[in-house]
């Protein structure tokens, strides 16, 4: 970017361009970098996050997954596989729809992505964090 400003600047000093239009192009090139520099740490942000998958049941049976989002595709469709075959787990797990959590993570969504509350006081929360 340094380049780019002193040929800015030597083009005003060799008056090819006036002072206005120089400092209009160096700011250009300030909001492109800065620009450059957020597209560059978004994904790096976001793949520090975490997965937070939350079960609580009315019979006190509850379950806590923390993942990390680097992780979680294949942790979440082996779990999920997993605990569908499982008796106790699978009535928690068979109202989950991975495909729309997957989604969420390649679309870099945040916060609340799940929420399940059963009649009988049960509880399953998905949350990217």
């Amino acid at each position: 970017m340094k380049e780019e400003i002193t040929r800015v600047l030597t083009m005003v000093q060799e008056g090819k361009i006036d002072a206005d239009k120089g400092s209009e192009l160096i700011q250009v090139l300030k909001e492109k970098e800065e620009t450059g520099n957020k597209l560059f740490e978004k994904p790096t942000k976001y793949l520090d996050k975490t997965l937070k998958i939350r079960v609580v049941s009315a019979e006190n049976d509850n379950v806590t997954v923390n993942l990390p989002i680097k992780l979680v595709k294949v942790v979440l469709m082996a779990g999920h596989s997993i605990a569908a075959s499982i008796p106790q787990s699978e009535k928690y797990v068979k109202d989950i729809n991975i495909n729309l959590i997957i989604e969420a993570i390649e679309n870099e969504l945040d916060g609340q992505i799940v929420d399940i509350k059963s009649a009988n006081g049960d509880t399953v929360s998905v949350i990217i964090d």
